[in-house]
């Protein structure tokens, strides 16, 4: 059913990605939306309510959700929305479903990549329908880390500790957006983090992928929770070292920018 409703938003943002005459509003948080986000968006809605009645829906642009459902999908249309409104690939859906409080599914669709991540509890996670698992990576000097946006971490009073987190990794590059993360679970990057005010439904669907992938993901202050506003996403191998440079007062002299 999760594939069925990624297909569905697949088809509405793609026919409508680079198109000349495409609608961007700002909506009152600043942030950019798309016609293709909100007819994504209800498309899910509408097909979740012919074959899931009983189910509650949340998502970014219609809102909505009941609290105390036992079962409710969590849903983002388009994660990177301002790069879909630029013409940029890295964009996709993500759905999760929750059930008795547990995230027991997620789906990311990047069309315009090519590429489809999913996971169910107990079932592993796949990329376009092959198991995936994250990196035996086991030291920062091996490790390939990602992140979304450099400023977001000085805005959070820890951009010298995540500079000085990078230079000591192998090697560094904004993927940014749900594709950092992802990228852990498929084990082509060890290590990424997001941080300035992340939202449920930018975080649920990555959750299962992550974790089914042998991966752990957490906020900065190591709770496994996707209501954080941040999250740190690394193999497992990497997570208390990574966790400990981002601790406020760490970084190595020399490295403030």
């Amino acid at each position: 059913m999760a594939l069925e409703l990624a297909d569905a938003a697949d088809a509405i943002t793609m026919r409508r990605f680079r198109a000349h005459d495409l609608v961007i509003e700002t909506k009152p948080d600043l942030t950019p939306v798309t016609e293709a986000d909100r007819a994504a968006e209800q498309a899910v809605r509408d097909l979740l309510a012919r074959a899931r009645p009983g189910d509650a829906v949340v998502g970014e642009e219609l809102g909505g959700g009941a609290p105390g459902a036992r079962r409710q999908w969590i849903v983002d249309p388009v994660d990177g929305t301002k790069g879909y409104a630029r013409g940029l690939p890295v964009w996709a859906t993500l759905l999760a479903l929750e059930v008795d409080g547990a995230l027991v599914l997620g789906v990311v669709s990047a069309p315009a990549l090519g590429v489809r991540w999913w996971a169910r509890r107990g079932g592993g996670a796949f990329r376009d329908g092959e198991l995936v698992r994250v990196s035996d990576v086991a030291r920062l000097d091996d490790a390939q880390l990602s992140y979304s946006d450099l400023d977001e971490f000085f805005a959070e009073g820890i951009g010298e500790e995540f500079v000085a987190l990078a230079r000591r990794c192998w090697r560094t590059r904004a993927f940014g957006d749900f594709w950092s993360h992802v990228l852990v679970a498929d084990g082509s990057v060890d290590a990424a983090i997001e941080v300035g005010g992340l939202a449920r439904w930018d975080v649920a669907a990555l959750v299962p992928i992550v974790e089914e992938a042998g991966g752990r993901m957490t906020d900065l202050e190591g709770v496994a929770r996707a209501d954080g506003g941040d999250v740190v996403t690394t193999n497992g191998h990497l997570h208390d070292v990574v966790l400990r440079a981002l601790t406020r007062g760490t970084a190595a002299p020399g490295t403030r920018r």
